[in-house]
């Protein structure tokens, strides 16, 4: 299927590696420019894309921190010159947070899982949705998760970050679909890669039990018994993005192989 997003004009947060950088490369081989910051240098020096057909998309990229206000404001004002417009942003920026009992959880960290995991959706948004409504059109997309549907033991900030991520993605799909602006929030079950390695061993200490019988645990919560990968997720971004999901507003797009439940063993 040819969903026809040559052309598009795309920003990632947190592009560099993992889940973001899946989304870039899926984007850029439907020849769609991308733009993706992180706050990794590291990961955005080894992300070199190479393509392999005249269709590939441009990649550029910067180094920023998603709760900078000006740093975001800065962008921005780069790309109203580079782009000249924004067809997607992905909100994909997000932090796993502190794992353990709320009353034993530390307040810094609290407030870090919550400004990284939410208040960075708030500030793009906030800058993306005027060139947006100024050209009639454009999608965003604001990650969430399965934690943010059903709670999450031991994991009380992360949980409350991506429950607030539904409640912005509605009230934004309310006020930007008669502009032509579509908005989702998309809801990834455990995405296997390295950020589901260090939940795991965050859990298995949290637990005193061992990394295979959290992860047995992940797996169990859903009905298809397991993990998802990073592309499955890209994939669904990339459809909602193109004309061929352009009724698709204001829902949580789960992929997540059917989550029953969450809860600990």
């Amino acid at each position: 299927m040819d969903l026809n997003l040559h052309g598009y004009r795309v920003l990632i947060t947190a592009g560099g590696a993992g889940l973001g950088r899946a989304m870039a490369e899926a984007f850029l081989c439907e020849g769609a420019d991308v733009h993706i910051c992180d706050i990794d240098q590291g990961a955005l020096d080894s992300f070199c894309f190479e393509g392999r057909s005249e269709k590939i998309g441009t990649l550029t990229k910067s180094l920023l921190d998603v709760t900078d206000e000006q740093g975001v404001k800065s962008l921005f004002d780069d790309l109203k010159v580079n782009f000249n417009g924004l067809d997607v942003l992905v909100n994909n920026a997000g932090t796993a947070g502190q794992t353990g009992q709320l009353e034993n959880l530390d307040y810094g960290a609290w407030q870090k899982c919550i400004s990284v995991n939410i208040d960075s959706q708030f500030l793009f948004s906030r800058e993306a949705i005027p060139v947006m409504k100024k050209q009639k059109s454009g999608a965003i997309f604001n990650l969430s998760s399965t934690g943010g549907l059903f709670g999450f033991p031991y994991r009380a900030p992360y949980a409350a970050a991506k429950w607030a991520v539904v409640g912005i993605t509605k009230t934004m799909a309310m006020e930007l679909g008669p502009f032509g602006i579509r908005v989702n929030a998309v809801a990834p079950g455990s995405v296997s890669g390295l950020r589901m390695d260090r939940v795991i061993e965050a859990s298995e200490q949290t637990q005193d039990v061992s990394a295979d019988v959290v992860r047995e645990q992940f797996e169990k919560q859903t009905s298809m018994r397991t993990f998802v990968s990073p592309e499955d997720i890209a994939n669904m971004i990339l459809f909602a993005s193109s004309t061929k999901g352009n009724k698709i507003s204001g829902q949580i797009l789960t992929v997540d192989g059917h989550t029953e439940g969450l809860s600990v063993s």
